[in-house]
Order: C-alpha cells, then structure tokens, then sequence
C-alpha cells in the first residue's frame, strides 16, 4: 500500500494553540462551552478528510501564572463527553481523547472508550499521557506526582490491563439467543483477573468487545521513559516540532526503538505538531504570524520563561538573564519530576549566552511555527514527510477558527493534488486509516463461572 500522510486536526480550546490566539479580532473565545462551535470544527476537519481529532486536555486549572492572562486556556470540556457528543455530529473522522494513567483507573478508561467505540463505530482512540504538572496532583491527594520514571512503568501496566478488559469478550460472544434463554456465550466471555504492580482487577468488563478490537493509541513523549513506552504500546506518537534534521534523528530513533521491541517500524506512525500561519503572500503570512506573536502580554512573557527553567524572574522581559545556582545543575527538582525532555532554553543560558525572555519566548515562537503561502506550506509538509521525518502531522492552528480553516480550505487541496492526502475517506475505522491490522484477541486463563 502507498505510504499515505496521516492528518489529526488539534482540539483544545475555541482561541488555537496560541496562548494568546484568544485574543485575535477573528477568534470567538465565548463559545469554549458551546458544541456547536466544536462541532463545526469536527465537520471542517472532516471536510479536509483529516484522519483524525486530536483533544489535548488536562486535570488542572492552570494559576501558576499570577498574572491570569492565560486562564482562558485552562478551560476545557471533558474529552469524553465533548467526543460522545461529536461523534453523533461527524461520520467519519476518528475521535482521540487524552486520557491520564495517572489519575484514573483501568477499568474506567477500558469502559468509556469502548463506549466511544461503539457509539462512533469504530473511530475511538486514546492519547495515553501520564499527567506531568504538580497542579493535577494537588487535585488527586498529593502535593507532587510519582516519580517520573515510576508513572511510565504505572502508565505501561495500565494499557496492558485496559487492553485485556477489552478483550474480555470474544468477538462472537454475545448471543442474545430468545430460544435458549442465553444472552452471552459463558465460554466466550472471560476475567481479566489481573494482579500486578501497581493494579488489581478482576473483571470482565460489562461491555462487548470495541468494534476495533482495540481502539487506536496515541502516545505522547520524548523523554526516554516515554519513548519506550510508546515504542512497545503506541500505535501513533504525537511529538514536537523540531527543525528537519533534529525530526529526522528523533524518527530514526524511535523506529529503532519500535523494531527493538519486536514491532515493524511501520506500525508507529510519527505525528509532530504543525503549527501553520498561512497567506495570501510570505509576507502576509509572516505579518499574520508577527501580531499573533506580539499580543502576548509582557507578564506572561516572563512567567512562561520562568517556569521553564524553574527560576523566578523579574517583571521586565528586556533584562538579562542570569541562571541562579540550583537552575545551572539542571532544572529544579518539581520542573524535572514533570518533563525529562530536553530543555532547550535552559542549556542555553547555562551556555553563558545572554538573552532575555522576550528574546527567549520569540525564538521559541518562531521556531514553532511555519509560515508561508498554501503552496510553501504544502512543500514544507511535503519534504518532511518524504524525508523520513514524520508520518503526519497533528495540525495546531495558532488562531480559531480561522487559522485552520485557511489550512483545510488552501493547504490541503494542495496536499491532495500532489498526492500527499486523500480526496475521500475509505476505510471503515480509525485503525484501518492508519494501517493498523485489527488486534487480535489475548485470551484470560479464567472463563467467567
């Protein structure tokens, strides 16, 4: 089969993926409890024949940033219940919801996305985080998370336990037979009976099989923990967005990983963010992308900077930084318990260079983002893609709801006449779009007496 670029269309908030996209003369950040609104963009993410949706989430209300200007973006509906509701909205478009490891429990998570499963007939899948701000853990009894290595063993265990309550029923379990009085075949329907490290559950879970088999799973990581869980679970990997070569190297390497753990490197399917400010012309996109970059306020400047390398600064974004002692042995102790991923502006200033934390936050931006017309976006995608870089894209747009208009509207006619995407949905599930065989069923020792 032809390789195929794979699109997710990224759902957060009505304001984009800018922290300050809410505030754009075209976004419409009263409606970020209305599912109307949601709903238009599911159905124009299924105009563009995106393969999926995208929901990013978390369990916190996020005030670490004393100023409040970005308490608008912690404003969430539940996934769950936000893609149940879409899923009756859409026909075709897979629906994948963030769901922590951390915070939850197996047979919960097993439930609702099988649920989803059959409510959507068969476009569910599951973006497996294992929660990494303390703001959640002040929310679930603790005043930090679990070791960060210790909630990716945690977060292993429980895809492991979640898949085999899926697999509880057999396929052809249920009878619902008038003549014999049987509802369910007893020898067909199976416990779980799972006794581990970090979870006991006895099952079966009190749903039929997803019509999947398994719903799709995404993982989202770059630190090593996660690489390999993701390398041995994820059937997908949402990641950052990074120059070419530096993309390449982490694709290579995490295919390395996956066939390390027995796998083809095919079966993982690389997704890095892809933030898009596209125009009639360059110079219109890069103008566009300039005054998205220029409405964040200078305070939130300056606490996005601080909290990054764990240190506090002062109020002014233009003053030199100057790395106090516990930040120049690493980052301090709560930042590194939530990410081990590189820390990019920190070892820069631990490299002696001076900047600020205007120069620091734009750099940032600006790196982040890919700017040009429909047709140099489309080369840039393109490149990547044939490159070995990534597999797809999940695509962010900084604004909402027109910056990822634009991109369905100019950007993906452009993909499809090269080639890159499809002009119309073929398969019957989610799993099926991204190549995945249908799992087959891992059946419990113990048949439910």
């Amino acid at each position: 089969m032809t390789r195929r670029l794979l699109l997710a269309a990224f759902l957060f908030h009505p304001g984009g993926s800018h922290v300050s996209g809410w505030r754009h003369d075209d976004a419409e950040p009263h409606r970020h409890v209305d599912i109307d609104y949601y709903a238009d963009f599911a159905q124009t993410a299924e105009r563009g024949i995106f393969d999926t949706l995208f929901l990013a989430d978390g369990l916190y209300f996020w005030d670490r940033f004393p100023s409040g200007i970005d308490h608008y973006g912690q404003t969430r509906l539940e996934p769950l219940t936000l893609l149940s509701a879409l899923a009756a909205r859409t026909s075709r478009i897979g629906l994948a919801a963030t769901v922590s490891t951390s915070y939850n429990e197996p047979y919960h998570v097993a439930r609702a996305l099988a649920s989803l499963d059959h409510i959507s007939r068969g476009r569910a899948a599951w973006n497996l985080v294992t929660s990494r701000y303390p703001e959640e853990a002040r929310n679930f009894g603790g005043d930090a998370h679990l070791d960060h290595a210790l909630r990716y063993e945690r977060g292993r265990e429980f895809v492991d336990v979640v898949q085999l309550l899926w697999d509880s029923w057999a396929d052809d379990a249920i009878l619902a037979d008038r003549t014999s009085g049987l509802f369910a075949d007893p020898e067909k329907l199976h416990v779980t009976d799972h006794r581990g490290d970090h979870f006991a559950v006895r099952g079966p879970l009190n749903i039929a099989r997803p019509p999947q088999g398994h719903p799709l799973l995404f993982q989202a990581g770059g630190s090593e923990a996660g690489q390999e869980l993701a390398a041995a679970t994820a059937d997908a990997v949402f990641a950052r967005s990074l120059p070419l070569a530096e993309a390449q190297r982490f694709s290579a390497g995490l295919k390395a990983r996956v066939v390390a753990h027995g796998r083809d490197p095919g079966d993982v399917a690389i997704l890095p963010q892809y933030r898009p400010v596209v125009g009639e012309t360059t110079a219109d996109a890069r103008a566009e992308a300039a005054r998205i970059l220029a409405s964040t306020p200078d305070a939130l400047i300056v606490e996005d900077v601080a909290h990054s390398i764990g240190q506090v600064l002062g109020p002014d974004p233009d003053a030199v930084i100057a790395v106090e002692s516990d930040a120049a042995g690493g980052v301090a102790a709560g930042i590194a318990n939530e990410s081990k991923s590189p820390n990019r502006r920190l070892a820069r200033l631990q490299a002696g260079e001076r900047l600020t934390a205007r120069e620091l936050y734009a750099e940032s931006f600006w790196e982040s983002v890919s700017v040009g017309t429909a047709f140099e976006i489309a080369d840039d995608i393109q490149e990547r893609f044939e490159t070995g870089a990534a597999d797809g894209f999940v695509v962010q747009a900084l604004t909402q709801p027109t910056g990822f208009r634009e991109f369905v509207d100019q950007v993906v006619p452009e993909l499809q006449l090269r080639g890159l995407t499809r002009r119309a949905y073929e398969e019957s599930t989610l799993g099926e779009r991204f190549g995945r065989a249908r799992p087959e069923r891992r059946v419990p020792e113990s048949v439910l007496s």
